[in-house]
């Protein structure tokens, strides 16, 4: 009977030991819970739990990468997110303890802090549009609009060209064709030479803008294809058919960084030719007849109009070609906004206004 009390304390001891050990050995966690939603401008709140003898010598908090803070408690931290980029963030604290170090990590997705405002808009001047356009790119300047027009000849879709238009009468003035396997997508004017996208080529060229003579050509490997274009006046936008929007070195064409486009809903996908104005991007939604405009510090979408009934599905129907609605050029000086879309017979001069 001694015997069998003795073998019972035994394992009550040894239960012991491994239960504390098991707690000494535990790791690390980190709140917020992964994946959860915030909204910008909320305030998130992280802390550590389940840390080793519940202390720790000094505890290094990272945001994507970056300190953020250094404690020496395990205290909780708050992150504001008022200017903060949209989309997904990466926490991580590195929990020092007698000269070891323990890392651990969760994330947080941000979105918009409020649904986009929702503008209509007048149709102030109608003039033509070249209808075998297929309209990838679109800008305005000295009194011409230029155009990236795509295709593959080899493919049967037209040649891909860049184009210089008059505003009045639709009429190409200069066009120079890109290779007949080429793809070609956005453009942007930089000084006096015009950058134009491709596709899936994954290579980019640069135009002489008085001439259309090709200067010369770049490896373009950002993102996933090339879409459409803008130029801030300091540097250059992509998109690649993703929410994502690529910044651009105006000279190399390299990233330099990037903002993911959300509203307070989730990511809007699928932003395609770009303009910027009066420091925001508009960007219409391929496949539809919306355009969103976005702050390009955040990727937050702050306004929405639909243009639906500007060039209706039942008319295009009607015009051999047309197709969706992709265009978006910007008279600074006039305070212009044209709006056209592939194929498209008319191009529109349009007034966003609050409904």
């Amino acid at each position: 009977m001694k015997n069998k009390i003795l073998t019972a304390g035994a394992a009550l001891l040894l239960l012991a030991y491994s239960c504390k050990q098991k707690d000494q050995t535990s790791e690390a966690t980190l709140s917020p819970e992964a994946g959860t939603t915030y909204k910008q401008g909320d305030k998130v709140t992280v802390k550590l739990s389940n840390v080793a003898d519940g202390k720790a010598d000094s505890v290094v908090y990272q945001l994507d990468s970056v300190k953020i803070e250094t404690k020496k408690d395990l205290s909780a931290i708050s992150i504001a997110t008022d200017t903060m980029p949209l989309g997904p963030r990466v926490v991580t604290a590195k929990v020092y303890q007698g000269g070891q170090v323990q890392e651990v990590s969760t994330n947080f997705n941000l979105l918009a802090a409020k649904a986009p405002e929702e503008l209509t808009y007048q149709v102030e001047k109608v003039f033509p549009h070249d209808t075998s356009s297929y309209t990838e790119g679109l800008l305005y300047q000295d009194d011409y609009l230029y155009e990236s027009d795509g295709g593959r000849l080899s493919e049967g879709e037209g040649r891909s060209s860049l184009r210089k238009t008059d505003l009045a009468t639709g009429k190409v003035v200069q066009k120079a064709d890109v290779a007949p396997e080429v793809f070609a997508e956005g453009i942007s004017i930089v000084g006096n030479k015009i950058i134009q996208l491709t596709y899936t080529e994954k290579i980019g060229y640069v135009y002489d803008k008085n001439t259309f003579k090709l200067l010369n050509t770049f490896t373009n490997n950002v993102g996933a294809e090339g879409w459409g274009m803008c130029f801030d006046g300091k540097r250059l936008y992509m998109d690649d058919s993703t929410n994502r929007l690529w910044f651009l070195d105006k000279d190399t064409y390299r990233a330099t960084g990037y903002v993911d486009v959300y509203d307070d809903k989730g990511p809007i996908n699928q932003i395609n030719e770009l303009e910027y104005i009066d420091g925001k991007i508009y960007a219409n939604i391929y496949q539809s007849d919306a355009i969103v405009v976005i702050n390009p510090k955040t990727g937050a979408v702050m306004q929405r109009i639909d243009l639906s009934k500007l060039y209706p599905q039942s008319e295009r129907e009607q015009s051999p070609g047309a197709d969706v609605l992709n265009g978006i050029a910007w008279d600074a000086a006039g305070k212009r906004l044209f709006i056209t879309g592939k194929k498209w017979p008319h191009l529109y001069q349009v007034k966003f206004t609050n409904k």
